[in-house]
This record gives structure tokens, sequence and C-alpha cells, in this order.
């Protein structure tokens, strides 16, 4: 036996060790082709004719560097790593308490919350987190929560995170901003029609060989693969996720938009979540064949939305949006009503905005045809446009002119996966500067009472929350807080105009990498992300001893600057800093 034992180990080895010579023998015949390649043939790099080989661990650790930057490297767009780890915990609803100290210590200037000498407990702090907007428009929205999805186009985004959000954001109760891709089938995600008054809705019902086919996948493999089946055996290939799987009545619907106004829901159904409907340059979703704007497509969509935003700008993209032509799939096209696989390119300037009064006259026609709230999306880099933009509104108002409702205030340090480097960071104020100029100026002419507030840019945690909130906002609007949630991991390789692919399946129209992302855990992830956040303001605010989140004020803040100067006067300090 022990015999036996030895031979065999004999074989082994004797067969391990040709192995290695083989495998030898051809790495180095390969590395001398690539030897003389790089420095004989090739004659695109120069450092590879000197440094055959080698000079290619260059390109290699350059390649690996962002994906890994985030690992290895202390945080240096945030205020430190904690904050990005505290989204990840609240997403999965893991403890969010730390030991001894902070990873990562900031020691910059910031913001910093006054304590209460009396503060309260958790359940003194009122639990109404609303937020009014349009108290002058027939159909007003009161939000459930301060927060906001901030605008992420179905297009930028794959369909399967657009369904997650929508989920998230049912389950938990916040807001979604359309973001200029429009409303699609994906915001339908949870909703359950009535078939008995589903004339807006194009229904594919069911047959009995794709019933069959539904119940062996879903017993052999799993419900995900057995419903992508069951759409490929009865939608067109092309269209298919413009359709949503509805598992009571076990068919696929999507809106029937040449259906009469009449046949749409006079409110919006229950089972959806808040939405913003965005309208950008481009006027998707809400134009006709000839790109005008069509009111009877805009009004239809606002029987599922609460509000329309004007997106004239943009944190980090102040000219029209983009999207890359792997990314305008049928599906997009479809929704959009664009040429399907070419670059899409909105102008840069919104078409009804050639002047102020251009711009608030058409916000008062889309007020008009849908009784509700509408508002616009700025960048701001310079208080006196933002003035004469203010006193337009004082004029039109004594005037009984239409104004906003609401504005939205995105920062110089907003993101996307597609934008100019000289326009990111390089156009615009930050998020606490760019408040407080809209705020002030606001309150100098008297319409702070008739125009909301929404602010957006590097809101993670919910102190980021409480100090915007503070320093005026009557909302916030968070983007990469929430696709951190929805399994975002910052590689920065979002899927746009340089051919990479994102590699979780949220900023992708890859079919691939959308296969392997998870709707409904995610889903399930965002909204825990949010109401850890909601945990986190109502904390925060026993602590400063502030009962309702609406008596938040500039008096709750301190400012301590880089060299140690405290400034307990929130207003002292933007006067000095700002001079407005």
């Amino acid at each position: 036996m022990l015999e036996h034992l030895d031979l065999y180990l004999d074989h082994f080895f004797s067969y391990f060790i040709e192995f290695l010579e083989i495998t030898l023998v051809l790495v180095l015949f390969a590395l001398a082709n690539l030897f003389v390649y790089d420095r004989y043939v090739q004659r695109k790099h120069q450092l590879l004719i000197n440094y055959p080989i080698i000079g290619r661990f260059r390109y290699l650790f350059e390649a690996l560097r962002e994906p890994l930057r985030q690992y290895f490297a202390e945080e240096t767009f945030y205020e430190s790593r904690d904050k990005v780890e505290w989204v990840y915990k609240a997403a999965k609803n893991l403890p969010n308490f730390m030991s001894f100290s902070v990873s990562q210590p900031f020691s910059g200037s910031r913001f910093v919350i006054k304590h209460s000498s009396h503060v309260l407990n958790d359940d003194e702090v009122d639990g109404d987190f609303g937020v009014l907007f349009g108290k002058n428009r027939p159909i007003p929205f009161r939000s459930k929560s301060p927060i906001i999805r901030s605008a992420m186009s179905d297009g930028a985004l794959s369909p399967e995170s657009v369904r997650a959000f929508t989920l998230g954001a049912t389950l938990s109760k916040f807001t979604i901003n359309t973001g200029e891709g429009g409303l699609t089938s994906n915001y339908f995600f949870t909703h359950r029609p009535d078939p008995k008054n589903a004339e807006y809705l194009e229904i594919v019902k069911s047959t009995p060989a794709a019933e069959l086919v539904f119940k062996l996948v879903t017993f052999f493999f799993n419900r995900s693969l057995a419903i992508k089946v069951y759409r490929k055996l009865l939608l067109n290939k092309k269209t298919e996720n413009t359709y949503i799987y509805d598992p009571i009545s076990h068919s696929l619907f999507r809106v029937d938009w040449k259906a009469p106004l009449s046949a749409f829901p006079k409110e919006v159904p229950k089972d959806m979540p808040d939405l913003i409907l965005q309208i950008g340059s481009g006027l998707y979703g809400v134009r006709d064949k000839e790109g005008r704007f069509d009111e009877d497509r805009y009004e239809k969509a606002m029987r599922f939305c609460r509000m329309t935003e004007i997106k004239i700008a943009q944190g980090a993209k102040q000219t029209g949006g983009k999207l890359a032509a792997s990314k305008v799939t049928a599906d997009i096209a479809y929704y959009r009503g664009v040429e399907e696989g070419k670059d899409l390119i909105s102008p840069n300037r919104f078409p009804y905005a050639g002047s102020t009064d251009e711009l608030l006259d058409f916000v008062g026609r889309l007020q008009e045809i849908s009784k509700k709230p509408v508002g616009m999306k700025i960048v701001i880099s310079d208080a006196r446009s933002v003035e004469e933009m203010v006193q337009a509104m004082r004029k039109r108002k004594d005037e009984g002119k239409a104004i906003v409702d609401f504005v939205s205030v995105d920062s110089g340090d907003g993101g996307s996966a597609t934008a100019p480097l000289e326009l990111m960071e390089s156009v615009g104020l930050t998020t606490p500067n760019a408040l407080y100029v809209m705020d002030t100026m606001l309150r100098r002419y008297n319409l702070r009472e008739d125009v909301s507030i929404i602010s957006s840019g590097k809101i993670l945690a919910p102190d980021d929350v409480v100090i915007a909130l503070s320093l005026g906002a009557d909302a916030v609007g968070i983007a990469r807080g929430f696709m951190m949630s929805g399994g975002c991991i910052r590689a920065r390789k979002c899927s746009g105009t340089e051919g990479h692919v994102c590699p979780v399946g949220m900023a992708t129209q890859d079919p691939k990498r959308r296969a392997s992302y998870l709707v409904v855990r995610k889903g399930g992830e965002i909204a825990n992300y949010h109401s850890n956040l909601l945990k986190g303001i109502r904390t925060l605010l026993a602590v400063m001893g502030v009962k309702r989140i609406g008596d938040l004020d500039k008096k709750h803040l301190t400012f301590k600057n880089r060299s140690g100067e405290i400034f307990f006067d929130i207003d002292n300090y933007f006067h000095q800093k700002l001079h407005i």
C-alpha cells in the first residue's frame, strides 16, 4: 500500500515539475516576444521603447489607481473616510457607533453644531419631518421627509437600479427627482394597477407556455431569472425593459402615452413613490416628435408626479446633459423620443429661458397645467446675478405674475458620470456659500415665505443634513449617498464616454453587469440608509434642544476656520467672507 502511494507521489511530483518547466518556458518566450514588440515594433509609447516590459507596470498601476484609491489612501473628497463608512453601515442597518476616536480627524474649517444645555429625549422631538412646497398652488406637495434623492436619469442609471430606488423610496417615504430623462416605466416598479381601471396602460398578458417556463425557471433557479426569461418570451427584445412585471396579475405593463388624458388617474397612485419630474433642455419625456414642448404629454406625466423642476444648470454639468451612445438603448430612445445608439447631447440653454421673464412665464404655464408646485435647479457663482433674478421675481409677484415655488441650489461640488473636467468644481460655489446667498436674497426681497430652497452637494450623513437645514434649506438633495447605499463602490468607472462599464451594474446599460444587480435587496438597503438618516437627524435635534425640524436656524451653528478663529454668529462669518 505504501509502495503504491510512494509511486503515485513520485509520478505526481514528476508531472508537476514538468508542468512548471513548460510554464516557465512559455512565460519566457512570451516575455521575449513582448520585449521585441515593445522596443522594435510599437511606436505609441516612448517609455516602452526605453523600458520594454517593465514600463508596462506604469500602465497597470495607473489603471488600478482609481479603483483601489479608496481602500489605501486617506479620504480627500469628503471630510473623512468615517463619513463614507457611515453610509455603507446605515444601508446595511449595522450599528454606527465608533470606538476610541474617528479614524481620520478633520482639522480644517468646519461648521459645528451647537448642543443645548437643556437637551431633549428622542421621543420629545416631533417625528413629523414633512416639508410643504407650493402652498399657493391648488395641489401643494407636503413631502414626508426633508431628504430627496437628487436628479439621476434613467439612462445614466440602469433600469434595475432605478427600480431599487423606487422600491426604497416607497418603503421609507422619501422623494425621488427623476432627472432629465423624465418619467420612465421603472418608477412604476411598486405600482399595482387595477385591471378594471387601467386604460392608461399597455398590458401584455401571460400565455400558458410562458407560465410553464416561469414556474420551471423559478423552481430550478430563482425568481429574478424567471422574470427575465418571462419578459423575453412575451416582449420585443429591444424594448422589453420599458415594461414592468406585476406579480399580482402576472402581466407586464407600461404607460400608454397615446391614451386620452381622461384615462389617466386623477390623483397620484398611493403605491408609487413621491416623484419630482425634472425637465431638462432636451425636454425629454414631455416633447412631441419635433422636439417641442407637449402640454398633453406633460399633463399626463404629472398625474404621477408631485412637483416639476426645470433644470437650468447642474453642479458638475452647467452645459446640457450628455448621454453616451452606448447608453442610448432602444428603451431610452423610446422614453425620450430620440434616435437609438447615438450620443445624446442636450442644448446648453433651456429652450424657454432666453430671459428671466421668459423662464418664469414658462413656470407659470406649467403651474397652470399641473396645478402643482414648479421650481428650477440652478448653480450659483455670482451673488449679483442671483439678486437680479430675485428682484425680477419680486416685481412679478407685485404684478400678480408667476414665480417659482422652489429653487434647487446645486453646488460646484456636484458629481456626474459624464462632465467636462473644466466645469467640475470650477464653476459654482460650494453648498454652504451658495445656500447662504440664495437664502439671503430671498429674505432681502421678502420672498422667503413663497419660495422654498432645496440644497444639494456633498451631503452624506445626518450632521450634513442638519447643517444645510440650519443654513436655510427647507430640504436637501442627496445623490452620491444614495448611490453608495444602493451598491456604488466609488470606483469612478461609471459607464460613459470613456468606455468604462460600472462594475456593480448601477450606472450602465450593459446587460451582463445589470443582470447582477439585486433590485429587492438593494431597494431595502436604500430604504435603510434613508431611515437611518432620519434617526440620526432626530438624535441631533434632541442634543440641540430643537423640537421641530422647521425650527432649525443659523443660530444653531458655530463656524471654526482653519486658523482657529471661531464665529458664534454665522451671519457675521458669511458677511466677512461673501461681502453681500
